[in-house]
């Protein structure tokens, strides 16, 4: 009998300390109504408004805007096909960040969030009254339908933005949870915020994979009205849109339509706005910004230009070499085409001094490497040491410079010296390699007024004895070969967040080289690049970021 009560007693102990011991070790877990990557977000639970935005502001009228190209689907998640403008206007996500704070996140068709400690999963508690245009509600259903399709069937980036997600499951019918795999990532829970809900029952009897010219349901503010392919779209307000009063959009989505209109030429874009055809217009021209806007409606004040300083990330626009072609593998080939860009001519002469030079894809940011790498670089580019040039930890990066007067003959010689040192010689003016093989390149262009800046640098290359030649095509021709990777050259940007992450794995990741559509225009390949892009996914704190930035930059 001692001996049973022992044994009861010892296993009563053990029961009792089974929870505590369960408690000590599981992560805590907090509900939020935002997320912040870091620090606190700026409104609380019980916020009314946005700060920037009228709360009463009066309803009504009509906002026109402009598109270049056309459109031939409403399906924007697809490779195929060319969406329409605005088709964001038609559909809300999980959460939403507020301009000013884009590493928080506040709830929009989530009420509140569920997150532990640890950053293992996520979990979303959706709003009851969420309804989509057809009056049904939002359910976890449709979450995870909409993950586990975009994953399947949607463009090739969301496999990747997503890659670290295990999977998606409905918890019950308001509440949805993700698991995360993989090295432990700050930013994931807000990426998934970041995820559109679409609504399965609509899709059901749809292919999703493909184009459609059908106005597709939503829950967003607006609804599709009306429209014609490749010519206008417009969308209309809906009057009784369920989350109207939200923090997050009362005093938005004011018109009560909104207009894009498609054109196929920028100069007549232009026009059309002198003419007032449409109502906002955002400059990207040096060219005509300086000279393209003196005409009566500016002259009478009745049309205001602006110049708009900021502190963002501008990430960078470049020619983009297709390293899936032969002849621009070797560094050296590339390197010495970059010699015959002339920058300080060009940006004198064609962009009104107004441009800058920019030597990161970080640039205007804390993340673009600056001088020789640093101690916490070192370690991240240690490891793979014999297999980074040896420049990068004995000389800074610069773009070739030239005087600005247009003769750049002695950069010429350079990129002369370094296409013979790739084993490229000039015969008979044109430039050859050993297979005698010519080396050409055609620069693949879909808006006419980049002629200007390529002709010059065109003839440099001819100079070299590069067989080059500019090629203009129509929006649908350049997307269908771009999203092929169908070219030798073209104009690209790669733009930057305020907190990069996994969307850097479709920018240089070996796994989107060769998925169509993605945005590894370059087509890199390379292990050293592939680990440090994983070191920006899972960057602990915005010290490990930097580093991890810079060392890729």
């Amino acid at each position: 009998m001692r001996l049973a009560r022992l044994v009861t007693g010892l296993l009563a102990g053990f029961c009792a300390l089974v929870p505590a011991l369960l408690a000590a070790e599981s992560p805590k877990v907090r509900v939020l109504h935002a997320i912040a990557h870091h620090g606190e977000p700026r409104y609380g639970k019980d916020a009314i408004h946005l700060d920037h935005v009228r709360p009463d502001a009066p309803k009504g009228g009509e906002l026109r805007l402009q598109d270049t190209g056309g459109f031939d689907s409403f399906n924007p998640f697809i490779v195929r096909g060319n969406p329409a403008p605005g088709l964001g206007l038609i559909y809300e996500t999980l959460m939403e960040s507020p301009p000013g704070e884009s590493l928080v996140s506040y709830g929009l068709i989530a009420e509140s969030v569920e997150l532990p400690d640890d950053h293992t999963w996520v979990a979303f508690n959706l709003r009851p009254e969420a309804r989509f245009h057809d009056g049904k509600p939002v359910t976890a259903d449709d979450v995870v339908w909409t993950f586990e399709t975009l994953k399947a069937h949607g463009r090739p980036f969301h496999r990747l933005y997503y890659a670290n997600v295990a999977k998606a499951e409905a918890i019950g019918p308001h509440k949805v949870k993700f698991t995360f795999q993989g090295d432990k990532s700050l930013e994931l829970p807000i990426i998934i915020g970041q995820l559109p809900v679409l609504p399965k029952h609509y899709w059901a009897s749809r292919e999703f994979d493909r184009t459609t010219l059908e106005p597709p349901t939503g829950s967003g503010a607006y609804r599709i009205r009306e429209f014609e392919a490749n010519r206008f779209i417009v969308y209309e307000r809906v009057p009784d849109h369920w989350s109207r009063d939200l923090m997050l959009n009362r005093g938005r989505y004011n018109f009560d339509r909104v207009r894009y209109d498609s054109y196929r030429d920028t100069t007549v874009i232009l026009e059309a706005f002198k003419a007032g055809e449409y109502d906002f217009r955002l400059e990207h021209s040096s060219r005509d910004w300086a000279t393209g806007y003196d005409f009566p409606a500016m002259r009478a004040g009745h049309v205001l230009r602006e110049e708009v300083k900021h502190g963002r990330p501008t990430g960078m626009q470049a020619f983009v070499f297709n390293t899936r072609r032969a002849r621009f593998q070797d560094p050296k080939v590339r390197e010495a085409f970059a010699y015959a860009f002339d920058f300080e001519w060009t940006n004198r002469n064609l962009f009104y001094g107004f441009n800058s030079r920019t030597k990161s894809y970080y640039s205007n940011s804390d993340f673009a490497a600056r001088g020789l790498p640093s101690e916490a670089e070192l370690k991240l580019l240690g490891p793979h040491r014999d297999r980074i040039p040896p420049e990068v930890f004995i000389k800074e990066y610069a773009p070739p410079s030239t005087d600005g007067s247009g003769n750049i003959r002695e950069n010429l010689r350079i990129a002369t010296r370094l296409l013979t040192e790739a084993g490229w010689r000039v015969q008979q003016g044109v430039l050859v390699n050993g297979a005698g093989e010519r080396m050409e390149l055609e620069v693949l262009l879909v808006q006419p007024e980049f002629e200007r800046i390529v002709a010059p640098y065109i003839r440099n290359l001819e100079r070299l004895g590069v067989r080059a030649r500019i090629r203009v095509v129509d929006t649908a021709q350049y997307q269908n070969r771009v999203r092929d990777y169908d070219f030798d050259m073209v104009i690209g940007s790669w733009p930057q967040s305020e907190w990069p992450g996994n969307e850097q794995r479709d920018f240089w990741g070996s796994a989107a080289a060769d998925r169509p559509a993605g945005r590894n225009l370059i087509g890199i390949r390379n292990p050293v690049v592939d680990d440090l892009v994983e070191k920006i996914a899972a960057a602990p704190d915005r010290d490990g970021l930097i580093a991890a930035t810079r060392a890729l930059d």
